[in-house]
């Protein structure tokens, strides 16, 4: 496990286990506030500009890396340039890809769990749900969950959660 990974306090919440993959309790009645604190957290990356998200419902806001800064592993993207998203606007959670070994750290942690399609066609097998945010604390690990997947679609090694 990543060793500057804390452990996600609580037990993991339900989801649904297919498309689409939502989050259905343990959602803060603040969790738009802190999902668009992260969102604004996020936004100042490099080479990474937002947008409606190609895979998510309506609502939800896409990370996208101009193409110029993106690494030639498909493996490393939900769909086209976008390395991650955010239900803004349904349950909170996030979609991103994470390399190994920080995917199965942030599994064993209770951050994330492994997406239903990952690894089917057109879905990359390191696509998981990040479970979204209860306090300013998880903004901070899921920021930084969600760079080490920019990290990652831009090719950069040792990507980590911090």
């Amino acid at each position: 496990m990543d060793p500057d990974l804390p452990l996600r306090r609580g037990p993991r919440p339900r989801t649904i286990p297919c498309a689409p993959h939502s989050q259905v309790d343990q959602i803060v009645l603040e969790a738009r506030r802190l999902a668009a604190e992260l969102i604004e957290q996020l936004a100042g990356l490099a080479h990474v500009k937002l947008g409606h998200s190609l895979r998510a419902p309506p609502g939800s806001v896409g990370f996208y890396l101009d193409a110029a800064a993106c690494c030639d592993n498909g493996n490393a993207f939900l769909l086209g340039d976008e390395f991650a998203h955010v239900h803004l606007e349904d349950d909170c959670s996030l979609h991103v890809i994470l390399p190994e070994p920080l995917r199965s750290a942030a599994i064993a942690a209770g951050w994330a769990e492994p997406h239903p399609l990952a690894g089917q066609p057109s879905v990359s097998p390191d696509t998981v749900m990040l479970y979204a945010p209860r306090d300013a604390e998880e903004v901070g690990v899921l920021a930084a969950l969600v760079r080490a997947s920019w990290a990652n679609a831009r090719g950069l090694s040792g990507a980590t959660a911090r």
